[in-house]
């Protein structure tokens, strides 16, 4: 049975209106402002959005600013914010807008729709928000909430769920405020009828109105199977240092972390003398190997286990690895993007106190 959520309207407006968070990009809705914002907190918190929302803003401040960044400085203002490939589609379609609309983002649903990296979600987000036009945003946070008012045991997961919600809330999206409406469904996903734990029913301007909250079901909904295991990846990384400056190289065009820099590493976890034969083998001549500290970094599907060596090197001109960039300590922090996979490994950059091993 179809649920109608136009009561669920004035009730959240008139909660957001005196509950919703002060963002930057809230209080100055520029079209692309919002358009940045969205991408950005996909896959990422609100909190840690802010800080890198502002430093990309003030270093691109125009779509035509955007369209026109180098590639390893569009990847180091992002660096961090991991799904790198957001930000390689953000320069497509700042492109596409500065050759197709005149470097102003289409006022129209069905056009951002079109831009590479624009989905059903952000093209309603910006369309709403920044243009007022009465379209809906329906997210994860959204379907959560929309699925536990409605008392709804669909699976959120499948595409045909997301689109007829889409279609119930076309029809009652309010014509006035659509934006607001939009962002109170998102703010009250974060911040009351939230994904993890017991939802804050007791704080929801809607609970009388939750099919969910009257039948106790709201730790049943949304319902959605459960996540495949992830893949589990070894990884021995070299930290290898000559003369203050330090080893990276580029990763493959395609795959995952395309295109960023990383230390050189082997898909394998070595032990103290695995390493020692390999160096010596492949004729990498070291005045000293410290064995570094264990990491683990969890991709959406991936799962690297990683053991590091820092190796301080006698000589670098018959090293095997022919694609190895040498950079010194400011390079990396102003230049050269390192994912976040990698941070355990980065604190060893520029004789900081290295992160040994402990033995068990």
């Amino acid at each position: 049975m179809k649920y109608d959520y136009s009561e669920t309207i004035e009730y959240l407006l008139h909660w957001y209106d005196y509950n919703r968070r002060i963002l930057p990009w809230r209080e100055n809705p520029k079209p692309y402002y919002v358009w940045v914002s969205e991408i950005m907190l996909q896959q990422t918190r609100v909190e840690a959005v802010k800080s890198y929302f502002e430093r990309f803003i003030t270093e691109l401040p125009t779509i035509a600013d955007l369209a026109a960044v180098d590639d390893e400085k569009l990847m180091k203002l992002w660096e961090g914010l991991g799904y790198y490939s957001r930000a390689r589609n953000l320069k497509k379609a700042a492109i596409v807008v500065m050759e197709q609309h005149d470097g102003e983002l289409p006022a129209d649903y069905d056009k951002l729709l079109k831009l590479p990296g624009i989905g059903s979600y952000t093209a309603g987000a910006i369309a709403s928000i920044a243009f007022s036009i009465p379209v809906p945003a329906v997210d994860g946070n959204v379907l959560r909430v929309m699925k536990r008012i409605a008392g709804s045991f669909d699976d959120i997961t499948k595409d045909k769920v997301k689109k007829e919600l889409e279609s119930d809330l076309r029809e009652v999206i309010t014509k006035e405020r659509p934006g607001d409406y939009n962002q109170s469904l998102m703010e009250l996903g974060a911040t009351v009828c939230i994904p993890n734990g017991k939802p804050l029913c007791e704080q929801c301007p809607v609970m009388h109105l939750c099919k969910a909250f009257k039948q106790g079901i709201q730790m049943q909904l949304p319902v959605k199977p459960p996540k495949k295991a992830r893949k589990l990846e070894d990884k021995t990384v070299f930290v290898m240092e000559y003369q203050g400056n330090y080893a990276i190289h580029k990763r493959d065009d395609k795959g995952l972390l395309a295109g960023l820099w990383e230390f050189p590493n082997l898909d394998e976890k070595m032990s103290f003398e695995k390493v020692e034969n390999y160096l010596q083998e492949q004729g990498i001549k070291v005045e000293e190997i410290t064995k570094l500290t264990k990491a683990k970094h969890i991709f959406s599907h991936i799962e690297w286990h990683m053991l590091g060596y820092y190796l301080k090197l006698k000589d670098i001109k018959e090293l095997p690895m022919k694609d190895l960039v040498w950079v010194n300590e400011d390079e990396i922090k102003s230049i050269y993007s390192l994912p976040t996979a990698f941070d355990a490994y980065r604190k060893c950059i520029g004789n900081q106190q290295l992160e040994l091993e402990l033995e068990e």
